[in-house]
């Protein structure tokens, strides 16, 4: 049986090969994969800090409400509110939207 430490180096590596996801995409041109991957990237080690904290692990994509959990043990997790609301819809609804063509300025934030 896996461990909180394999649960939490689990997540961790995820959340890494999602950085390098969204770097290969933006680079290769694809701004929309880009986003999605920083919204999986910022879920992952939202989670892995979550079961850290020992707190309860939502399933969930909403980043607000992750940063929100997190905020519960750490306050500097406050400071990520507005980043979370940013990127959660790239998690599902715009990942499936066929209008949906971010910027090189959408990603770059992203």
């Amino acid at each position: 049986m896996k461990g909180e430490a394999d649960l939490i180096r689990g997540w961790l590596q995820k959340g890494h090969s999602d950085v390098v996801a969204m770097a290969a995409s933006r680079e290769a041109g694809a701004r929309d994969a880009c986003c999605f991957h920083a919204q999986q990237a910022a879920e992952k080690f939202l989670k892995a800090y979550l079961i850290h904290a020992g707190s309860d692990v939502p399933f969930t994509h909403n980043l607000p409400k992750l940063a929100g959990l997190a905020a519960e043990s750490d306050a500097a997790f406050k400071g990520l509110l507005a980043q979370a609301e940013l990127l959660t819809p790239y998690a599902v609804e715009l990942r499936y939207d066929h209008e949906f063509w971010p910027s090189e300025v959408v990603a770059k934030d992203a």
